[in-house]
């Protein structure tokens, strides 16, 4: 299916919030609740190789999601047709990667991660903001082909549906063993402290029902040093003006094309 370029589309408040370079912090989060649903959970096991080359798939995600922000409407179009060809060959008992609620649901994990660290961790005035950036971000969906209308459109339903979700997913073995791969950071070793700093931050940014599913353990001493760090690192993040924070912008959206066009090159 061809998705028609839509010249007025806006993503101001997307790029507002979403070039925020501390929205890494919730990547762990999102990526959690997304293999929460035993569906995504098995289509990740079946036909990822995550374990095995976690760098470049989580490369690969947020070239996506930077070129979809940043992009133009072209780049975003050319690439979500290349992410639906792929999910086309995503197939198992009783999941597809193209079904409307698994996009639904990995879209939602994306938005729930990035306004959790910018209104939770940043301690950012949200409100319309907030508003519009669930709306905005609707576009994601739009761009993978998934059908109109299926998105929460608005905050209030936004938040209903993941309180909704939460509140019933019941995490797979399947997903269990997903989540320690992801946690371990297998193949990557080398980068244990900074595996070690992401264990606590992504332990501690779950929703508690979830963290509990997935056997993570998790204590009062813990949350009060995952508290310190993030206010104290927050307060020193917060000390740079947010255009030079997000000054890189051009940058990032170079790479993520370079990126692309190799994998593209490759895959020929």
């Amino acid at each position: 299916m061809e998705i028609t370029s839509t010249p007025a589309r806006d993503r101001s408040v997307l790029r507002l919030v979403g070039t925020e370079p501390a929205l890494l912090l919730g990547a762990g989060r999102a990526l959690m609740l997304q293999v929460a649903h035993p569906k995504v959970a098995q289509g990740v096991a079946d036909h990822s190789d995550f374990r095995d080359r976690p760098l470049p798939r989580l490369f690969g995600t947020l070239d996506f999601l930077t070129i979809v922000t940043l992009g133009t409407e072209e780049e975003a179009d050319r690439i979500g047709a290349v992410i639906r060809r792929v999910h086309e060959r995503i197939t198992g008992p009783g999941y597809s990667g193209n079904d409307p609620e698994l996009q639904v649901w990995v879209n939602a994990t994306l938005i729930d991660a990035a306004l959790y660290v910018y209104e939770e961790v940043l301690r950012r005035p949200s409100g319309d903001v907030a508003e519009e950036y669930v709306r905005q971000a609707a576009m994601v969906a739009d761009v993978l082909g998934c059908p109109p209308g299926t998105q929460p459109a608005d905050l209030a339903s936004f938040r209903a549906y993941m309180d909704r979700m939460i509140a019933t997913l019941e995490v797979s073995d399947t997903g269990r063993d997903v989540a320690r791969a992801v946690l371990s950071g297998r193949g990557v070793w080398y980068l244990w402290p900074a595996l070690s700093l992401n264990r606590l931050i992504t332990t501690g940014l779950l929703p508690e029902p979830l963290r509990t599913q997935f056997g993570l353990e998790w204590s009062p001493a813990r949350e009060r040093a995952l508290r310190f760090l993030l206010r104290t690192g927050t307060f020193c993040y917060l000390l740079v003006p947010g255009r030079l924070r997000r000054s890189p912008q051009h940058l990032a959206l170079r790479r993520s094309r370079r990126r692309v066009a190799r994998r593209a090159g490759t895959s020929r």
